[in-house]
């Protein structure tokens, strides 16, 4: 009797368990998500990499595990947003992306995608710890390379479209590549409407910075929020001549409709993610925003050599004064001007989308 109790119990108790296990619990809501790239030690408390800000101001106080990424998820369960650190790199970004997308756990499917990281700036269009908001990305990897040592001498660069037999020949041929990705042109100028007038700070260091930049007047202004076009690349190039190909590349993929204004590696990756996870439903990629804040300049002031200005080889130039905590100043500043609105007026933004 008592082993027949036991048993009963026992049986009961396996039902109520796989009952509850099998109940499908509803998935978390999320209205936006901050991507980030890199972090340098602990999320918090520590030098700051792109992710700290963000887990510390917002705050993203929950941690949430992500094994099948790059590094855990940080959640606000008041504000309802979501933080992922992808990685540095394409790859990196691209996968972890798509794995959040995937990931049964969350309802991303009104949520808007905020990239907030920083990067390279061309100095003829802007300066050191101003804040970009892009409205087109470009990949500078997929390409056909020659080096420019055994290139013709009529060509202007080593670097091809990929099917296409001299540099820039028309037409353009995106096929099946995505080279060239248009944001949503309303959200990108909603967002860069609604920051710009913020006040980003200014320092000695960075006026120093500038300073010696004496040949670009817009490298000598002080930050700001500004719009411009963003070239994705695996390598970290740096110079004058590569700073040309990255006008001329951005130029020819938007079919003169870019201008490369900043340089980082992993948003072409994030929005190849974006757009396939868009196809099954997932998530939305005309919700898609990337905000490149300039840590440093893609090529060297007048007087310095590209190796010089790369490699801190001249007196006043290279990382002696980087703008690097400047910028994740102003990605913070005017990425959160931006998702605290979103928020703040979801019962407008949730199924409209701003700028339209």
């Amino acid at each position: 009797m008592y082993l027949t109790k036991k048993l009963s119990l026992f049986g009961w108790l396996l039902f109520a368990s796989l009952r509850m296990y099998g109940q499908a619990t509803a998935p978390i809501p999320v209205k936006a998500v901050i991507v980030t790239m890199f972090e340098i030690g602990a999320d918090t408390g520590d030098r700051p990499g792109e992710f700290q800000y963000w887990v510390e101001r917002l705050p993203l106080s929950q941690t949430i595990p992500f094994p099948q990424g790059y590094r855990n998820l940080r959640y606000n369960p008041e504000k309802q947003v979501l933080g992922i650190c992808t990685g540095m790199g394409t790859a990196r970004s691209a996968a972890s992306i798509m794995a959040l997308g995937m990931d049964p756990r969350f309802d991303l499917s009104h949520a808007y995608w905020l990239v907030a990281g920083i990067a390279g700036i061309d100095p003829q269009d802007g300066s050191a710890g101003s804040a970009v908001w892009a409205e087109w990305l470009v990949d500078g990897d997929l390409a056909h390379e020659i080096d420019p040592r055994e290139m013709p001498k009529e060509w202007s660069t080593g670097y091809l479209p990929l099917r296409r037999a001299k540099p820039y020949e028309q037409p353009v041929q995106d096929n099946d590549f995505t080279v060239a990705i248009h944001l949503n042109p309303g959200l990108a100028n909603w967002a860069f409407d609604l920051t710009k007038n913020i006040k980003l700070a200014d320092s000695e260091t960075l006026q120093k910075m500038r300073a010696v930049y004496r040949d670009f007047p817009e490298a000598r202004k002080p930050p700001r929020v500004m719009m411009g076009d963003h070239i994705a690349a695996m390598t970290f190039w740096h110079g004058k001549y590569l700073n040309d190909w990255a006008n001329d590349w951005v130029k020819y993929w938007t079919k003169g409709k870019g201008n490369f204004v900043t340089s980082a590696m992993e948003d072409t990756g994030t929005g190849q993610s974006l757009q396939w996870l868009t196809n099954a439903g997932k998530a939305d990629i005309n919700r898609y925003m990337v905000l490149r804040t300039a840590s440093n300049y893609t090529m060297q002031p007048s007087g310095v050599t590209a190796a010089q200005n790369l490699t801190n080889g001249g007196k006043e130039v290279g990382e002696r004064y980087t703008a690097y905590i400047p910028a994740l100043e102003a990605a913070y500043q005017a990425g959160s001007t931006v998702v605290n609105k979103l928020v703040a007026d979801w019962s407008v933004y949730k199924d409209k989308l701003p700028g339209k």
